[in-house]
């Protein structure tokens, strides 16, 4: 329990020190957004409502701490505001409204990417300089280096237009209502392949060296000799010895992936024009809608935070050195 409470206090100060520079880069940053919507009004809004707006997104004329500690407040309450681009409406409302479908197309391209990578690396170290190992481990390396951005493109040329064997974009037939009916659902999971796709194509190669690489670590152990001494089968120690061990080093690079899964594939969801929090973050970027991307990086900063956090917990609990230190 103590050293749960030493992390959660050193995460918990990690928060706010990210909180701390999000409150700080808007306001020190040249303009704001109520100039901003009066340039995009060319005119139609008188000057007096400019004083309106700045107080409306929180550029209130009061000392920074005062201004600081409000932003605080809103915070932990859930009020990030409104959206510049998408005003009236508030920021907690587009990014809850975007969330479930940046969790469903990187969630799912990252537990396909990473269950596979981690059993193809496992296999490639067990039978390291094979014809297996020789075929797989270059070609995770090529996929590694291929931006994403080739990748989306690529896919999108082959299979909506050249062979026109999936929709080229969004996240279902915009003439269907959102519902769980059975044509909705099919629509949401035949419009999701080929982004899911082009996502786990870009994230397997990393998953599959660094398995890999972790397994051969292990392959030289002496608990891994005296497991092959005692008459094992291959697959005991395969999986239940070397790749448990394995498995802890990627542990933290599949946490990581989880964690930044909530700031969503910019480039896939910009690509293949899916309504998700990657696709939302570019909007506000163009737009420079300040309040919208402060609230969708305090999201990915608290995901990262969490996800970091859960991977302290593994670790004590996979690995019983820890529990003893």
């Amino acid at each position: 329990m103590r050293f749960v409470l030493r992390r959660l206090a050193f995460y918990l100060v990690a928060f706010l020190v990210a909180a701390t520079f999000n409150f700080l880069i808007p306001r020190l940053m040249p303009g704001n957004p109520a100039d901003v919507m009066l340039a995009q009004a060319q005119g139609t809004l008188p000057p007096e409502a400019r004083e309106a707006l700045m107080e409306t997104f929180g550029f209130i004329n009061e000392p920074l701490y005062l201004q600081y500690l409000k932003y605080l407040g809103s915070i932990f309450t859930w009020d990030f505001g409104l959206s510049v681009k998408y005003y009236p409406t508030p920021v907690y409302d587009l990014l809850a409204r975007a969330l479930p479908w940046t969790l469903f197309l990187t969630g799912t391209a990252t537990l396909v990417a990473y269950a596979l990578g981690t059993l193809l690396g496992i296999r490639a170290a067990w039978r390291r300089g094979g014809r297996f190992d020789g075929v797989v481990s270059p070609l995770a390396l090529a996929l590694q280096s291929i931006p994403p951005v080739v990748v989306a493109i690529t896919a999108l040329f082959v299979f909506a237009v050249t062979l026109n064997w999936l929709p080229a974009g969004y996240a279902f037939d915009p003439s269907l209502e959102p519902s769980l009916s059975g044509p909705f659902l099919s629509s949401v999971f035949f419009h999701a392949l080929m982004p899911v796709l082009s996502l786990s194509i870009v994230l397997v190669g990393g998953y599959l060296i660094t398995m890999r690489n972790n397994m051969i670590g292990q392959l030289g152990e002496d608990y891994v000799h005296l497991a092959e001494a005692k008459g094992l089968s291959d697959a005991r120690v395969r999986y239940n010895y070397a790749a448990r061990n394995a498995f802890l080093p990627s542990i933290t690079a599949f946490a990581i992936s989880l964690g930044s899964v909530f700031g969503g594939s910019l480039i896939t969801e910009v690509v293949f024009n899916y309504p998700g929090l990657g696709n939302l973050l570019y909007m506000g970027v163009i737009a420079r809608d300040f309040p919208l991307i402060q609230g969708q990086l305090l999201i990915m900063t608290l995901a990262m935070l969490s996800a970091n956090f859960a991977v302290d917990i593994a670790y004590v609990a996979l690995d019983p050195r820890l529990r003893r230190a």
